[in-house]
């Protein structure tokens, strides 16, 4: 069964720094695009930064220059360090990953979600 575990969510004071993390785990021939989410209650859930498989990033840009999205692809994990939170970073935040899966003979192209970890800034 493929699993992405998110973990490092938690409660942070403005100007402050979080790390998160997302480990892929399963039956799980490729990872291509690896990417964090954003989604507060009644809003739509937004893209935070994405990371392809060759490294190459894309960010929103609400975040650029203060939040930085990296991989390691020996681990399948993709890593999401936020500096200079604001109250305005406050959300759940959700890994993305595409992969390519198998199970027996067979073979899944589709993306797979985290259960989401909760970050909070306070002002």
């Amino acid at each position: 069964q493929v699993q992405l575990v998110e973990s490092g969510g938690g409660l942070v004071q403005a100007g402050g720094s979080l790390r998160l993390s997302c480990a892929a785990s399963g039956s799980i021939l490729r990872i291509n695009t690896m990417g964090w989410y954003r989604q507060v209650p009644g809003k739509q859930r937004d893209l935070v930064a994405s990371i392809t498989s060759g490294g190459s990033t894309n960010y929103a840009d609400s975040v650029k220059g203060r939040l930085t999205i990296s991989r390691d692809n020996a681990k399948n994990t993709v890593y999401l360090q936020m500096n200079s939170l604001t109250p305005e970073d406050t959300a759940v935040y959700y890994c993305n990953a595409d992969l390519l899966t198998h199970a027996g003979s067979y073979y899944l192209h589709r993306a797979y979600w985290g259960q989401g970890t909760q970050v909070t800034v306070s002002s």
